[in-house]
């Protein structure tokens, strides 16, 4: 260890209530851009995990608006897609893996003292591969079931705790509106949705008993849905993709030139990846915000770099006339305003990190701990002492031995 940086140390020291506050800005400043990265990264992470969820490579196409004389219905007020159209994307379509058509409907579920009024997706094998949702317990659901109507029901996770607690479903009779199903599987856990919408709060039941028991059938398209998720391989363009479907649909339902649409294609994964561009851009603006905070603390250490520097001309000029370099002046002035900084940045990202843990358990939000993006709040720290300490530091390189010892 050099001279300048054990007398730097030693002034430090002396002044330990001093440098304790001149830190503060800095401690507080690394401390808030820890956090503020620790949420970003975090909901980035929650976000990437709910893209997941919904499946690879998934494209959703719902009915579009209708038109009743010169009344315009909303979006959903043209339901004519069918079954027929799925079997034809799937059949026609280069790179469709699977399309599955799906019916839904708002029931109550009972079963002894419990009930419970959740979601039913009347739904096809199909469907199982395009979500790539496993059944973790019991049997899947085969072909078979849809085509004999089978009264069969797999229920996901908060729906099983709502009607079981923790009791094993598989096997269990429940009703459905009044009508008696049987759980034969339970599905693995999917979490919420991007929209915040519970995916486990869901019972899957096969499609034509959907219809059969709760939808009912159209004389206008007996074998309507509501919607349709479309799986592409992972070689195949989602937007050529797209555009094939609508121009399949629009020569299946017989547009016209000026029609609109009966229906919307959509791709999830770039909806849901527009959400995940907002929060990234929401937690880099929110840690700009907290990196102001260390160029306060930056400020705080020159000024009190400044005060330190007037306080002990007399001391700068002694060692100057002993023999001191100038530049052994300025390195000492430039350690003791690294140190402050360094210090402080270390306290800062202990203290940032103890705060991101505490907020996430209290909120219930999840942080991740980003190591790269500590150790470069640190070093910015470090950084921005070197950064305002310099001007004090080259003030005292420059000042005269002999107007120095003349100062009181």
């Amino acid at each position: 260890m050099s001279g300048s940086t054990r007398t730097a140390l030693r002034s430090l020291r002396s002044h330990h209530l001093r440098s304790a506050l001149t830190m503060l800005g800095i401690i507080i400043g690394v401390a808030a851009v820890v956090v503020m990265i620790a949420i970003g990264v975090g909901a980035r992470e929650r976000i990437a995990a709910q893209i997941r969820s919904l499946g690879a490579n998934l494209i959703s196409i719902s009915p579009g608006s209708a038109k009743m004389g010169s009344v315009r219905l909303g979006a959903g007020g043209a339901p004519r897609l069918s079954e027929e159209d799925a079997t034809a994307i799937g059949m026609e379509i280069p790179g469709v893996v699977v399309a599955a058509p799906l019916l839904h409907a708002r029931e109550q579920f009972t079963i002894g003292s419990s009930n419970w009024q959740g979601v039913v997706r009347g739904v096809t094998p199909e469907y199982f591969s395009a979500r790539e949702w496993r059944v973790i317990a019991g049997q899947e659901m085969t072909p078979e079931d849809n085509k004999r109507v089978a009264n069969v029901v797999l229920l996901g996770t908060t729906m099983r705790e709502k009607l079981f607690g923790r009791a094993d479903p598989v096997g269990a009779a429940i009703r459905i509106r009044d009508v008696p199903f049987t759980v034969i599987g339970l599905l693995e856990r999917k979490g919420q949705s991007v929209w915040g919408d519970d995916q486990d709060d869901v019972a899957l039941v096969p499609l034509k008993t959907v219809r059969r028991q709760f939808i009912g059938t159209s004389r206008a398209n007996p074998t309507f849905v509501h919607s349709i998720t479309v799986k592409f391989a992972n070689w195949a363009s989602a937007e050529d993709t797209m555009a094939a479907i609508r121009n399949l649909l629009w020569q299946r339902h017989r547009l016209r030139t000026g029609q609109e649409d009966s229906f919307v294609v959509s791709n999830l994964a770039e909806a849901a990846n527009v959400e995940g561009s907002t929060t990234r851009v929401v937690s880099l603006l929110l840690s700009a915000v907290a990196s102001i905070s260390l160029v306060v603390g930056g400020i705080g250490i020159m000024n009190i770099m400044l005060v330190t520097v007037t306080e002990r001309v007399r001391e700068i000029g002694l060692r100057l006339a002993v023999g001191a370099r100038r530049r052994d002046i300025l390195a000492q002035f430039l350690v003791e305003a690294a140190t402050l900084a360094l210090l402080g940045g270390i306290l800062g990202a202990a203290i940032g990190i103890a705060a991101a843990i505490a907020v996430g358990s209290i909120a219930q939000w999840p942080v991740i701990i980003d190591l790269s993006a500590v150790l470069l709040a640190i070093g910015f720290a470090a950084a921005v002492g070197v950064f305002f300490g310099y001007y004090p530091a080259r003030k005292a390189a420059r000042l005269q031995p002999i107007e120095a010892l003349r100062t009181e």
